[in-house]
């Protein structure tokens, strides 16, 4: 059975900014809470009070991912080195039976030159290939028998060295994500291993992200 307290937290989780600026304090409850009365009343199907929503707000246990905020401070205060990566190109082709054929043959090319950037990532229907521009008329011979799904130039990589352990803290990536989003930063590729992480955006952007992720630190 839905109660209010029940209808505030599902409406809370599925606005993270929302819930974040509750967290902070910088949302008068009582305006919230008439903001909020229509939806829950549709909810409940019933009318119900601004005060009880008012209730409900300052009773409403924040989630771990904010709880947990000085574990995740310690971790963004021991981030590694960032590094940004210009002049790359972003190619998505529709799986086959020869498409890894056809990356080992570029590994082959590029494996001698640490300058390259290049990174592979397989999904079930398509794979993602990130390769510095200057090398993209190679990739095009090596998989012009592949199905191009899309391609964009002029991006940028910024990576991020994890600390050991990131793994199990919760909200990680969240507060990342969440960060990236407030300052209007769109992503176009992610891409993360067990200790790096790696943004991928349109060049007029970089800066802005780079901004924005070395202030994850502070």
């Amino acid at each position: 059975m839905k109660t209010i307290a029940s209808c505030v937290q599902e409406i809370l989780v599925s606005r993270p900014f929302l819930e974040e600026a509750l967290a902070r304090e910088i949302i008068n409850f009582s305006a919230l809470a008439k903001d909020l009365n229509a939806t829950i009343s549709e909810m409940l199907r019933k009318p119900v009070k601004d005060g009880a929503i008012t209730m409900a707000l300052r009773r409403y246990n924040q989630p771990l991912t904010i709880k947990n905020s000085v574990q995740l401070k310690t971790i963004f205060k021991n981030l590694g080195d960032i590094t940004v990566r210009s002049s790359l190109s972003d190619f998505t082709f529709q799986n086959s039976k020869t498409l890894i054929k056809s990356h080992s043959k570029v590994l082959e090319k590029i494996n001698t030159n640490q300058q390259i950037f290049y990174a592979f990532t397989r999904g079930i229907f398509e794979s993602n290939i990130i390769v510095s521009s200057s090398k993209k008329d190679r990739l095009f011979e090596v998989f012009k028998d592949e199905l191009l799904i899309g391609s964009q130039d002029n991006l940028s990589a910024i990576s991020i060295n994890l600390p050991k352990g990131n793994s199990k803290i919760a909200g990680l990536y969240y507060q990342i994500f969440k960060r990236l989003a407030w300052d209007n930063v769109t992503l176009y590729e992610v891409i993360s291993t067990t200790n790096e992480f790696t943004i991928l955006v349109e060049d007029h952007l970089v800066d802005k992200a780079f901004s924005v992720i070395k202030g994850l630190k502070y």
